[in-house]
Parts: structure tokens; C-alpha cells; sequence
């Protein structure tokens, strides 16, 4: 089979494009709407949990709500020691 070499450049081009995220309007999305976000998930599985306490809400619901907040918690923890780790390696970056 022969592959000529701009038409492989073509097509990995389209194809660089087509999976290339596509920014927002705002430049994308901003560590505080993702602060935001977090704490809604937290306060909205709080008052699932508190409601079950006192009757209102079925035990499938609680269970959804905290394994849902323990992914959430974890995923903060995972990115802040990525971001950790990230500082730490600039430290060490040579001037």
C-alpha cells in the first residue's frame, strides 16, 4: 500500500482537529465553577443524607449519595496532590 506523505499529513491534521477540546466561551472552565460545583454535590448529598435520617428519603438514596461524595472527595484529593506534585517538580526545576 502506498501512503503518500501529504496525504498522511492531511489526515492527521483532521484528525488533530477533530479531537482537540473545544474551548468555552470564558477560555474554559474555571477552578472556582469546579470549587462550585463540588460544594453544591456536597450540600445537595447532605441533605439526602439528613432526610434518610429522619425518614424522608429510602436507603438506596443514601447509599447513592455517599458513594457519590466519597468519588468527589477522592477526585479532589487525586487532583490537589497532582497539583502538589506539580509545584514541587517546578521547585526543583534548575533557574
Amino acid at each position: 500500500m502506498d501512503v503518500k506523505p501529504s496525504f498522511a499529513a492531511q489526515t492527521y491534521a483532521q484528525a488533530r482537529t477533530a479531537a482537540a477540546p473545544k474551548p468555552s466561551e470564558d477560555g474554559g472552565i474555571s477552578f472556582g465553577k469546579l470549587a462550585g460545583n463540588f460544594a453544591e454535590t456536597l450540600v445537595r448529598h447532605e441533605q439526602t443524607a439528613r432526610a434518610a435520617m429522619t425518614g424522608g428519603a429510602d436507603p438506596h438514596a443514601l447509599v447513592e449519595a455517599l458513594a457519590s461524595s466519597q468519588l468527589a472527595v477522592e477526585t479532589v484529593a487525586t487532583v490537589r496532590d497532582r497539583v502538589v506534585e506539580a509545584y514541587q517538580e517546578i521547585l526543583r526545576m534548575p533557574i
